[in-house]
């Protein structure tokens, strides 16, 4: 996006002028209005060119680009992109290969994020689409205080999908462990304090119990 004209670039006869607390001054020759920035030490930017006449603000225009590029670099910041994890299963998986899948399903969930489960059909297992079935129910049963079936599953080829969304979206993941974080943080710094205010006490003592007066007491 390019940036707006100001001042001397600003080549129309004349504007409505906003003042710089937003206040209404009316339309205004182009030349009073460069003049009235000048005496205020601001800038004359143009912030609706396609108005008729166009509409300009007296305003600090480098501060201005300053805190939009500041915003601009906070909206970027909070952004989140969705991803999609995937995790492969065979229709007769044994207990023990099912629970480290569960486990990769569940992680990926808590951290906010997407999982496609898709079930691998060979051969005969291809005539027992139920075992597949079956499969990604009880999947999505056992991780449901994490997440919820977003695409019921279905075949594709030879596969069958299954698409799990998250219960807490990704930005309320990462908002928590922020929090969690601070906390853990000002935790340690008050088990700090107590620690360095106990040790203080416990010096007053010691030095009290070695001083002369105490002695002859």
């Amino acid at each position: 996006m390019s940036e707006p004209r100001i001042n001397e670039r600003i080549r129309v006869p004349e504007v409505r002028l906003v003042g710089p607390n937003g206040e209404q001054v009316g339309i205004v020759r182009v030349e009073d209005a460069l003049r009235l920035a000048a005496e205020a030490d601001l800038d004359l930017v143009e912030v609706a060119p396609m108005a008729r006449p166009p509409v300009a603000k007296l305003m600090d225009f480098g501060k201005y680009k300053y805190e939009a590029a500041m915003k601009a670099r906070e909206a970027r910041k909070n952004q989140v992109n969705t991803v999609i994890k995937e995790i492969k299963l065979r229709p007769k998986i044994d207990a023990h290969d099912y629970g480290t899948k569960k486990g990769h399903v569940e992680r990926f969930l808590k951290a906010g994020d997407k999982v496609k489960v898709t079930i691998m059909f060979r051969g005969r297992e291809q005539s027992r689409p139920e075992l597949g079935f079956r499969l990604l129910q009880r999947l999505a049963e056992d991780v449901a205080e994490l997440g919820f079936v977003e695409s019921a599953p279905k075949q594709d080829g030879r596969n069958m999908v299954m698409v799990l969304g998250p219960a807490k979206k990704k930005a309320a993941v990462r908002d928590e462990k922020r929090r969690d974080r601070q906390r853990s943080k000002s935790e340690a710094e008050h088990a700090a304090a107590e620690a360095e205010a106990t040790g203080s006490e416990a010096t007053d003592v010691a030095a009290t119990a070695e001083s002369p007066e105490a002695s002859a007491s």
